[in-house]
């Protein structure tokens, strides 16, 4: 699922979105979500005699709910509620369609996005397909630049020069991760700040890791993390939250961000003494590990709100896609 979320301050738009980033150029700046919605072990209602994820097909996994809220109100034993993240995404989008419409007519601008793709990885290639429909849906213009997995850093660094400088394009994404030939940091940082839809330049990091900076770009994963929580009227605020996993793209970012909403925050890694208990008293749990079904139903409390972002490909001969979550609810 490709999803865009929309907001607007003073003179500029803000587009992002659920499993995505930020970009600004003039008065102009939009997010990009993420390309699919992740796959997990939470399942609908009419799904309830099914067993967790594990060995289900496809088809036959829940893949629009990423939040579960257990309200032990409901009921004398904690009941799972699923929020619908595909319902909240639709919209968005609706807002974004809205919103770029009003740009073209007022200011005569078409928000245009590119990106590059390195290789051909198939979720990669799935990836950015799907970022091209979402733009299309909401009239934003995509272009792509498809290089082989064998090209030189040189080649990836000049198409980034290309978009920097290109009017028509207000944000570039480029696909990761890049083949292990090439330094993605320096890949990265090349993109100009004004465009760096990923919210991945170290200045935008360090801003958004200080009190009283701005980013001009968050990274779109963490931000439709906060997005779900605040659209479906979940306090952060003087909550504790815990986040599963500490890597550059999903784990920290959302770390800072909970912060920046004044959660108390505690990061959950490989290194860390009795991740179960410390788990068990967040109010808040963001599991973003990449490891199948670590985070156990005995990790949550009841009350909890947990969003799971963990995407895992455990066997791609049956495409079994797993989450992080290793529970059903």
């Amino acid at each position: 699922m490709e999803s865009l979320t929309f907001k607007s301050a003073a003179n500029s738009l803000y587009f992002h979105s659920p499993k995505h980033s930020s970009i600004k150029a003039s008065r102009l700046q939009f997010f990009r979500s993420s390309s699919t919605a992740p796959y997990h072990s939470f399942l609908p209602e009419r799904h309830a005699s099914l067993s967790p994820s594990i060995g289900l097909k496809l088809h036959e996994i829940c893949v629009n709910p990423i939040m579960a809220v257990q309200d032990a109100s409901l009921a004398s034993e904690p009941v799972a509620i699923v929020i619908d993240g595909k319902s909240i995404a639709k919209q968005i989008r609706n807002e974004i369609a809205v919103e770029v419409s009003r740009v073209k007519d007022a200011l005569g601008i078409v928000p245009g996005l590119a990106v590059i793709l390195v290789g051909s990885r198939p979720d990669s290639q799935t990836y950015v397909r799907n970022k091209k429909k979402a733009c299309e849906a909401v009239g934003i213009t995509s272009q792509e630049v498809h290089l082989p997995e064998d090209s030189s850093e040189e080649e990836v660094l000049t198409a980034v020069s290309r978009f920097n400088v290109d009017p028509t394009v207000h944000g570039i994404l480029i696909q990761l991760p890049l083949p292990k030939h090439m330094n993605e940091e320096k890949i990265v940082n090349a993109v100009s700040i004004e465009k760096d839809v990923d919210g991945f330049n170290e200045l935008n990091i360090g801003r958004l890791a200080m009190q009283g900076r701005a980013p001009l770009f968050v990274p779109c994963t963490p931000k439709g993390c906060i997005e779900l929580l605040t659209r479906s009227g979940i306090k952060i605020e003087g909550k504790r939250a815990v986040v599963v996993g500490r890597s550059n793209i999903v784990g920290t970012p959302v770390a800072l961000l909970l912060q920046r909403h004044n959660a108390t925050v505690s990061i959950v890694h490989s290194r860390t003494n009795n991740p179960a208990e410390i788990t068990r008293e967040a109010d808040i749990v963001i599991a973003a590990v990449g490891v199948a079904n670590l985070v156990r139903g005995n990790w949550i409390k009841p009350g909890a709100v947990v969003i799971d972002v963990g995407i895992n490909a455990v066997d791609v001969r049956i495409l079994a896609i797993f989450a992080d979550l290793g529970f059903s609810v």
